[in-house]
């Protein structure tokens, strides 16, 4: 995985799934920028009604004794992944849309 990856990560103790996009990744963990999995549509319907800060992604560090796994964010067969399904919402990639400063969302 190289940064600039959006992934899910699946972490244990307690179990979640953060999706975003990877920052880094080393010995030591994995940074990253992203929203608990659970979160996804909440987050999404957030940026659509363009609320000023509230639809920003935390920067996370989480230590790998954490780490379960890492999947890259791809469509299976038919169906989009998280990323193509932001796109087609929001109508801007979400790398493009974190670069979009916080008073023009």
């Amino acid at each position: 995985m190289e940064p600039d990856s959006i992934v899910i990560v699946s972490l244990h103790t307690p179990k979640e799934k953060i999706w975003g996009r990877l920052l880094s990744l080393t010995a030591a963990g994995v940074t990253m920028q992203g929203i608990d999995l659970n979160a996804f549509d909440d987050w999404v319907r957030q940026a659509l009604e363009a609320k000023p800060n509230a639809a920003t992604l935390s920067t996370i560090f989480y230590p790998m004794h954490r780490l379960e796994r890492i999947a890259q964010d791809e469509p299976s067969g038919e169906i989009p992944s998280l990323a193509q399904r932001f796109f087609g919402r929001v109508g801007v990639s979400l790398l493009d849309y974190l670069k979009l400063p916080r008073n023009s969302i």
